[in-house]
């Protein structure tokens, strides 16, 4: 899963690849680049808060409006077609769709008055930042998936796309193949594994992500914003709050007020064009987009794989592989979607997701990752066919008992010449196999074996990963990089660089008691998550916040 990593920022970039800057309080913890990113999105929505916006002239009230049913006057009356074609499916949905959504209401002139806020002008800011994030997509579908990476324009694609979607933006990530997006990969399966989601939403697959991101997900953003936009369009931009909040117990008064909020407005009316408005986003997002990416370098340290691992930390390598075989590692004993192991299946409540979900990506730990590759070399290697036949014939409890003898010996191993010498012990055949299995390691053999196991495109690292991850080498350059749970990493970026502030609410549960103490804490994360999400839908609604409009002067008051 190696990439070419980006050696030298272009000439205008600002180099933040060094090691990053935290603050630390009680549970809490944050990089700099986080702070400063969350600081400027205040300081944005404040100032569109308390900024004066440009003055315009009303216009009178706007005239009646004609009932949905009653029979359109203007030119378009004309496309509702003859009226003894008005039983045909084809008129029906035509004048169905005059009715609801006339030209006047598509491509309005005029919008309420009190849209003279800079406020609403965040709606047309999402929409040209989705723009852009798919006009991005086509760039690097042109250049390709790698072209990012040597392109010194850099990688922004993900990070426009969190305007449109948390979901987008998390695929946009695991897309990236560096270190990053595998670390945010191994870590990210152990969630969706836990609730069901992994069984057919594999995070460890790069090709499946790359198409749900370039291709599912935008389909559904497009759709959801496209209905948005529309159901704008046809009953209008949404009133601002009253000033006075209404009781829960006055009916009437309440009542009254829905009946105001889906009214068609009457009030004064402002000039709008939404044309111009949506062309000067649009224009002011790209050149942000573009100058922002030409004055910063792009996050892109190189992802590890099996070789370089291999080359750089033998030692914990070969105890590694030695954990695969006698059935004692992470990916041995996961459970589901790879095997029907126990070591990280979670529940919480009546129903366990992860095991209803079944095995859907099979992983035979000791075979896919030792005997399998090894089997591919043992024609060419005399010793090594030996050694494997021994081994293979033996009962599994006898290999078990082979591989944990090699895993308490290789602790002590040395190396002679870039030969492991392990001390002696009753370890059969497993020796002469792991010498190999490092051999054929270090020259990137098991990296391509690991991946042909798959059939056709080779982009499910699903195998490599795991078997990465359940070495320490790889953990150790997270830890360095502050990117472990601990450190609140899944907040973070490799570097100086800002990273998905966004997740924080993930991210808490996996430090307040007691939910950090269960072995469950993935659901209770997922759940808890989910939970506070929904109620952030309820802020509107709290006393004293739906104040701040009134008394800012962006809405009537």
């Amino acid at each position: 899963m190696n990439s070419p990593l980006l050696t030298h920022p272009g000439p205008l970039a600002i180099d933040l690849n060094q090691p990053g800057t935290y603050l630390h309080w009680s549970i809490f913890e944050i990089s700099v680049a986080n702070l400063v990113v969350i600081a400027v999105m205040v300081a944005i929505f404040g100032a569109a808060l308390l900024l004066p916006f440009p003055r315009v002239r009303h216009s009178a009230p706007a005239p009646a409006e004609v009932p949905p049913d009653a029979a359109p006057a203007g030119e378009w009356a004309a496309n509702l077609g003859d009226d003894a074609d008005a039983t045909m499916w084809t008129s029906r949905a035509r004048r169905w769709a005059l009715r609801t959504l006339p030209p006047n209401k598509l491509l309005p002139d005029r919008q309420p008055a009190y849209v003279a806020s800079w406020v609403y002008v965040f709606g047309v800011a999402t929409l040209a930042a989705l723009g852009v994030a798919i006009v991005s997509g086509f760039v690097i579908a042109i250049g390709g998936t790698d072209w990012w990476h040597t392109n010194p324009v850099g990688h922004f694609s993900g990070v426009v796309a969190f305007a449109a979607s948390v979901v987008e933006c998390f695929t946009g990530y695991l897309t990236q193949q560096n270190f990053d997006s595998q670390w945010i990969a191994t870590n990210g399966k152990d969630a969706f594994n836990a609730v069901g989601v992994g069984a057919f939403f594999n995070v460890l697959n790069f090709g499946q992500m790359l198409l749900w991101h370039v291709v599912l997900v935008p389909i559904i953003l497009v759709a959801l914003v496209g209905a948005h936009v529309l159901l704008v369009r046809v009953r209008g931009v949404s009133h601002p709050l009253p000033a006075k909040r209404i009781g829960w117990r006055n009916r009437a008064a309440r009542k009254a007020a829905k009946e105001a909020a889906a009214a068609p407005w009457r009030g004064p009316t402002r000039r709008y064009d939404i044309l111009k408005e949506g062309t000067i986003a649009t224009a002011i997002a790209l050149a942000l987009v573009l100058i922002m990416a030409a004055v910063l370098s792009s996050p892109d340290v190189p992802s590890v794989s099996v070789q370089s691992w291999a080359k750089v930390a033998p030692a914990d390598f070969l105890g590694t592989a030695a954990a695969e075989l006698n059935g004692t590692a992470g990916a041995a004993s996961y459970g589901p979607p790879y095997n029907t192991g126990t070591g990280a299946v979670q529940q919480v409540g009546p129903v366990n997701w992860q095991t209803l979900a079944g095995v859907t990506q099979p992983v035979n730990a000791a075979q896919d990752f030792v005997v399998t590759p090894l089997q591919k070399l043992a024609p060419f290697s005399p010793a090594l066919a030996a050694a494997l036949t021994t081994y293979t014939s033996a009962p599994a409890a006898q290999q078990q008992k082979w591989a944990t003898a090699y895993g308490d010996a290789v602790t002590k191993v040395k190396f002679v010449n870039g030969t492991p010498v392990v001390p002696p012990a009753s370890d059969g055949p497993v020796p002469v196999m792991m010498a190999t299995e490092l051999n054929m390691a270090r020259s990137g053999a098991l990296d391509a074996d690991l991946l042909a196991q798959r059939q056709f495109y080779g982009t499910d690292y699903t195998r490599p990963l795991l078997f990465i991850a359940d070495g320490e080498y790889y953990a150790q350059q997270a830890e360095a990089m502050h990117l472990t749970g601990d450190q609140w990493g899944v907040m973070n970026e490799t570097g100086s660089y800002p990273g998905q502030p966004w997740l924080w609410l993930f991210q808490l549960w996996y430090h307040v008691a007691p939910f950090n103490n269960s072995p469950a804490v993935d659901v209770w994360a997922v759940y808890l998550t989910g939970i506070g999400t929904l109620l952030l839908l309820a802020v509107p609604f709290i006393p004293g916040l739906r104040d701040i409009p009134p008394a800012c002067g962006t809405s009537p008051g």
